[in-house]
C-alpha cells in the first residue's frame, strides 16, 4: 500500500510536472537581462490587453494557462482575456481542468437554470484540492457570465464545461441518474459498473491496486459507454442533455483507463489525461458548431507546447501540442502566466489543509528572474517579437508551482523552457497574492 500511496502522490498531486532542471537551465547568478529589446509591453490595467487580443487574431483556440492553482492574479487576467474574448472575438465555450460532473452544475448555473448564487454552486466541487474552482475569484466570474448570458440568445451563451478526467465514480452517479429515465435498459448496464466498482468503496487508489492484480471494470465502462453512445443517436442532434451523459460515460471509461495506468506508467497516464482533455476540447467544438471558439483554462505544464520543454525527453505530450498540431489551420493560441514572487494557496502534502505559503524569489537564470531583472514591474510578452534574439531562445528554468508545494525546496520545481516558442504570448506578474477559496472549503 505504501507503494501505490506514494506513486498516487506523484502523479496526482501534479496539476504539473515538477521535472528537474538541468544545471545548464538554472545558473547560480542571474545572466544580464539586457537582451530583452523588444516583445515586452506594460500590464498594468485592462486596456494593456489591446495588443494581446490583436495578436489573438482569428484563432479559435485560446488556451490560457498558470503557473499555479492557487495565485489570485493569474485567475483575474485569465477572467478578464476571457470576457474580451467573449464580448469581443465572439468566444462561446469555456473549458477548464476540472471535473465533468461538478463544472457542468456550475455551466448549468451560468445557464441561468438552477442555483441560488454561484458560491453556492460552487459547493459542487468535493474533490481536494477543492480551491481550484470553489474560490472568490470563479465565483465572481460565473456571476459575470450568467448575467451577459441572461442578454444572450439560447445559441449565443456561453458555456463552461470541465475537461479533467478523474471524476470515474461521479460521472457514473450522474449518467444513471439521467438514464433511469431516458434510457432504463442502459440504466442497468451503469448499475453493473457501479456494482463492479462497489468493492473499492469510491477509492481510487484501492482500484488502481487491484487492476495491478488484475481485476478490472473496463468491460462494464466500455460496454455502458457503447450503449450511451447509441441513445446518443437516438436524440436530435442539439440534445444536449444526451451530449451531457456522453461525455460523462467517456470521462468514466477515460478514467479507469487513467486509474489503470497510474500504477504502472506516469508518462503513460500523463498523456491519457491529457488527450482526454483534447477529445473533450474537440467534443464541445464539434457539438456547439461552426461558430464555435473556445478558450482552455488549464496549467501551464498542459497549456505550454510540451515540445520545447524536457518533457519531450519522457514521451509526454499536452494539450496545448495536441491542439497546436491538430489545428494550425484554424488558430491555436497559447497565454503562459508566471511570476517573481509572493504568495500561493497550496497544501504541504496530498490531501492536506489548504495554506497560504510565500512564494519566494525566482531562482538565478530563471526566466522569471530575468523579467523581473529587466523591471519589477508586471508586463506582458509577445513570443513571435523574441524569435529572433538568440539569448531568448534559449533553455532557461520556468517556474511551476502544483497543488502541494514545499518553499524551501525551489530548485525542483522549474521546467526547462524556451519560451518564445513554448508560448504565443507570456503574461508576468512580478509580485502575486494568494487565491481566495470559499469559506468552508
Amino acid at each position: 500500500m505504501k507503494k501505490i500511496q506514494l506513486i498516487w502522490f506523484v502523479l496526482l498531486s501534479l496539476s504539473f510536472l515538477a521535472c528537474s532542471p538541468t544545471d545548464d537551465a538554472l545558473d547560480e547568478v542571474n545572466q544580464d537581462a539586457g537582451f530583452l529589446t523588444k516583445g515586452i509591453h506594460p500590464l498594468q490595467n485592462t486596456s494593456d490587453l489591446d495588443v494581446l487580443i490583436n495578436d489573438i487574431g482569428n484563432s479559435q483556440y485560446v488556451l490560457l494557462g498558470e503557473a499555479s492553482h492557487g495565485t489570485a492574479e493569474y485567475y483575474e487576467w485569465r477572467a478578464e482575456i476571457s470576457k474580451r474574448l467573449i464580448q469581443e472575438k465572439g468566444f462561446n465555450l469555456i473549458a477548464v481542468e476540472g471535473d465533468w460532473p461538478a463544472t457542468y452544475t456550475l455551466n448549468q448555473y451560468i445557464q441561468g437554470q438552477q442555483g441560488s448564487s454561484a458560491n453556492q454552486v460552487l459547493q459542487a466541487y468535493q474533490r481536494w484540492p477543492t480551491w481550484m474552482w470553489a474560490n472568490q475569484e470563479v465565483a465572481s466570474l460565473a456571476e459575470w457570465l450568467r448575467q451577459y448570458n441572461a442578454n444572450q440568445g439560447q445559441n449565443n451563451k456561453v458555456g463552461f464545461y470541465g475537461m479533467d478526467v478523474y471524476s470515474l465514480w461521479e460521472s457514473l452517479d450522474a449518467l444513471r441518474a439521467y438514464l433511469e429515465q431516458a434510457n432504463p435498459e442502459a440504466a442497468q448496464l451503469a448499475r453493473n459498473a457501479q456494482a463492479c466498482l462497489a468493492p473499492y468503496n469510491r477509492d481510487e487508489q484501492l482500484y488502481a491496486q487491484a487492476t495491478a492484480q488484475g481485476r478490472s471494470c473496463a468491460d462494464q465502462l466500455q460496454q455502458l459507454y457503447a450503449a450511451v453512445q447509441a441513445h446518443r443517436q437516438s436524440r436530435p442532434p442539439g440534445d444536449e442533455a444526451a451530449f451531457n451523459a456522453e461525455q460523462n460515460a467517456l470521462a468514466a471509461v477515460n478514467a479507469e483507463r487513467y486509474y489503470y495506468q497510474m500504477v504502472r506508467s506516469g508518462s503513460a497516464s500523463w498523456n491519457l489525461r491529457d488527450r482526454h482533455m483534447q477529445e473533450t476540447v474537440n467534443r464541445l467544438v464539434s457539438h456547439r458548431g461552426d461558430n464555435a471558439k473556445i478558450i482552455i483554462w488549464a496549467h501551464n505544464t498542459h497549456v505550454g507546447d510540451a515540445r520545447y520543454t524536457d518533457m519531450v525527453q519522457t514521451g509526454e505530450v499536452n494539450i496545448g501540442q495536441l491542439l497546436r498540431e491538430q489545428h494550425a489551420n484554424a488558430g491555436v493560441y497559447l497565454v503562459g502566466f508566471g511570476s517573481y514572487e509572493g504568495q500561493v494557496i497550496a497544501s504541504s502534502r496530498w490531501g492536506g489543509s489548504t495554506q497560504v505559503m510565500p512564494v519566494p524569489a525566482a531562482t538565478a537564470n530563471s526566466w522569471e528572474a530575468l523579467l523581473h531583472q529587466h523591471s519589477p514591474t508586471n508586463k506582458l510578452l509577445l513570443m513571435e517579437e523574441l524569435q529572433d534574439i538568440p539569448e531568448a531562445m534559449k533553455t532557461r528554468g520556468h517556474r511551476a508551482i502544483g497543488v502541494t508545494y514545499n518553499p524551501s525546496s525551489e530548485r525542483g520545481n522549474y521546467v526547462p523552457t524556451v519560451l518564445p516558442m513554448r508560448y504565443d504570448a507570456f503574461l508576468f506578474i512580478d509580485r502575486t497574492t494568494a487565491l481566495h477559496p470559499l469559506q468552508g472549503m
